[in-house]
């Protein structure tokens, strides 16, 4: 992986151009060598720090990638407003791909091991679906706007910040490492430090160098070959800056252990979710020298309200702590649809059946929400508590 950042590196610190597809392919494969890297050392980083400092450097530091695309493209929307849609394209296009086809590839993956017939999760994780659900129900009213302005990015910072502070003061526990971060892990501290800090430098070094060309060139690409921009912005570069995300989930599902990889996944939709949405009218604020929040026209309107409505629907799924066979082809197959039709009629009509869906969950799973409300009320007065053990204990409310 780190070898495969070292192209990169050398057109863009050596001035080398070998063509707009060659390079944009070779800026690409940086920012997947790049994320790889850096899911890996931040895994393995648990193995040197607290269990609170832990959760916030690895929502952060592994999706660098991801985040240096998308505010690349607010940055260079300040100085030219044609740029404002790709930023709303990579960030939609990451978020619904998360949803629609890593969740779902999880649950085959349980599926193909053992014939469950459903993904069941830990209370625990009660915390990151009523995150999820604030920063959703938030995220309706940008389109509704038509900007994200910088407030918004204060609103959806808070969230993920109390998200933050209640995970943070929760029981350390032992990191299970899989594949190179074991091997990180199980290093001697020096030589483990040592590498780890190797691996961060290099991986911020190569995302640093690929990401503007490679937001560039993804233009001029769709430009070369009569593709449309926009979409090519919206699943390529996501693409290549989830790879790890992936990866990884699918590995932990295949060795057994699919609720811990659905619960990354679920934390990293929060992390996107709120961080990543709120990063870009920063970015674009301070480019264009203005408190004006980054604009969204009406296709851009049109993909906020159907990733809105897509997270929607999956806190419906997930709020009872599990997901079933009906309920993993639903999210994939509306996914789909959406992206291999991808036209406005379409979006709005799969935007209004999430929200639906959504809303009619919520309705039957009432009992499930209501107990997700008081997992968090319990973990914010008690975080040392284990909500498996409570709520054994705890009698059934009539």
């Amino acid at each position: 992986m780190a070898v495969a950042g070292v192209p990169a590196l050398v057109l863009r610190l050596g001035g080398v151009h070998i063509g707009v597809e060659a390079d944009t392919a070779l800026f690409g494969l940086a920012i997947v060598s790049a994320a790889f890297l850096l899911a890996w050392a931040a895994e393995a980083a648990e193995v040197d720090v607290s269990q609170g400092v832990a959760v916030a450097f690895i929502a952060l530091i592994a999706v660098l990638p991801e985040y240096a695309v998308d505010i690349t493209f607010a940055w260079k929307a300040g100085q030219d407003p044609t740029f404002a849609p790709y930023a709303v394209a990579n960030m939609t296009g990451g978020n619904r791909l998360l949803i629609g086809a890593a969740w779902p590839l999880v649950f085959l993956v349980l599926w193909w091991r053992t014939r469950a017939r459903a993904l069941v999760m830990e209370r625990r994780y009660s915390v990151e679906i009523i995150a999820l659900t604030a920063a959703t129900l938030y995220s309706f009213t940008l389109p509704l706007k038509g900007s994200i302005a910088v407030y918004d990015a204060i609103v959806l910072g808070a969230i993920f910040l109390v998200y933050i502070s209640v995970v943070a003061r929760s029981p350390a526990e032992e990191p299970e490492l899989v594949g190179p971060a074991r091997t990180i892990g199980s290093l001697p501290r020096f030589q483990r430090r040592a590498t780890l800090i190797a691996m961060f430098a290099y991986a911020a070094l190569v995302v640093v160098a690929a990401a503007e060309p490679f937001a560039e060139g993804l233009i001029e690409v769709g430009t070369e070959l009569g593709i449309d921009h926009f979409l090519l912005v919206q699943w390529v570069a996501p693409l290549a800056s989830e790879a790890p995300e992936f990866l990884i989930a699918a590995i932990l599902a295949w060795r057994g252990r699919a609720a811990v990889a659905m619960g990354a996944l679920l934390s990293s939709k929060v992390n996107q979710w709120t961080l990543l949405v709120g990063s870009l009218p920063f970015a674009y604020s301070w480019s264009a020298g203005t408190l004006e929040g980054l604009p969204l026209d009406t296709r851009q309107q049109e993909e906020v309200l159907l990733t809105a409505a897509q997270s929607l629907f999956a806190v419906g799924v997930l709020v009872s702590l599990s997901m079933n066979r009906t309920e993993a082809i639903a999210l994939f197959a509306l996914f789909f649809i959406q992206f291999a039709i991808p036209i406005v009629e379409v979006r709005l009509t799969i935007a209004g059946i999430y929200v639906l869906l959504g809303l009619w969950i919520a309705w039957r799973e009432r009992d499930a929400v209501r107990s997700r409300l008081r997992d968090v009320r319990t973990l914010i007065r008690n975080p040392a508590i284990d909500l498996e053990e409570h709520a054994a204990l705890t009698p059934p409310r009539a």
